[in-house]
């Protein structure tokens, strides 16, 4: 039974309302629908998936040594409007290709510093 794709990134966080605003502004997603849990927080969607998941905490969570998740990524066209966007925003970033490919990538961080790539391949370049 061979995967399918990644279905979701869950992020635990004490600054839910400024990562929607993250999520929502920069990168596009929109928050939709999520069960009614017992604790605070936020789905965001990409297209019709809930892509991010942001889970409510008391503390912003400090973790010793590296982080396990070093990054997370979507697919995208329309390079030169979402770099706008960053730039609009006033969104650090960098910008790379891929080894091996023609894929050019958009390197950013959200709100709480973790670490984003827009990946623009270059079959969906416009």
């Amino acid at each position: 039974m061979p995967l399918e794709h990644l279905d979701h990134v869950n992020l635990r966080t004490h600054n839910v309302a400024r990562m929607i605003e993250f999520y929502a502004s920069v990168l596009g997603l929109r928050v939709g629908p999520r069960p009614a849990f017992a604790f605070g927080g936020a789905w965001l969607y990409c297209a019709d998936r809930a892509a991010v998941h942001l889970v409510e905490v008391g503390e912003q969570p400090s973790p010793s040594g590296e982080l396990s998740l070093e990054h997370f990524a979507f697919v995208a066209d329309g390079f030169d409007e979402f770099e706008q966007r960053l730039q609009a925003a006033g969104i650090e970033y960098r910008t790379s290709r891929q080894l091996g490919s023609e894929t050019r990538q958009l390197n950013l961080r959200d709100p709480d510093g973790n670490r984003i790539h827009i990946d623009f391949p270059a079959h969906l370049a416009k």
